[in-house]
């Protein structure tokens, strides 16, 4: 059976670009825009494995993690930012929100699934 990802961005370039990447991984995709959009996509879903942007309107991707946190059902499920931010600080902002790991766009394919197939099993 496929695993499935959730991507959360407000680009639909690279939700399309990530999601092209993942299917080709095996993996089933779900999308969003946005962190609100997000949670509403999954209400009642499963998934294995979700990345997300910082930058984004209506909800943020920290504050986004620490709502997904806060269900039973995501708090063992990766989470990989994937976003133009680097800063340590930022970093260490999404750690403590239970980020699984950072990841700087412009993205690499193959580094983006190498990381996933670290953390996803």
């Amino acid at each position: 059976m496929a695993k499935t990802a959730l991507v959360v961005d407000d680009s639909t370039t690279m939700r399309e670009m990530v999601s092209y990447s993942l299917k080709e991984a095996g993996f089933d995709t779900l999308t969003a825009g946005d962190g609100q959009q997000a949670l509403d996509v999954l209400q009642g879903k499963s998934v294995d494995l979700i990345i997300s942007d910082l930058n984004m309107p209506v909800m943020d991707g920290i504050t986004f993690i620490k709502q997904a946190r806060q269900r039973d059902e995501l708090k063992g499920v990766p989470i990989l930012m994937l976003t133009t931010e680097s800063q340590a600080g930022m970093k260490e902002q999404g750690k403590a929100a239970g980020a699984t790991g950072w990841l700087v766009k412009p993205f690499n394919p193959e580094m983006l699934l190498k990381v996933i197939a670290k953390v996803v099993p």
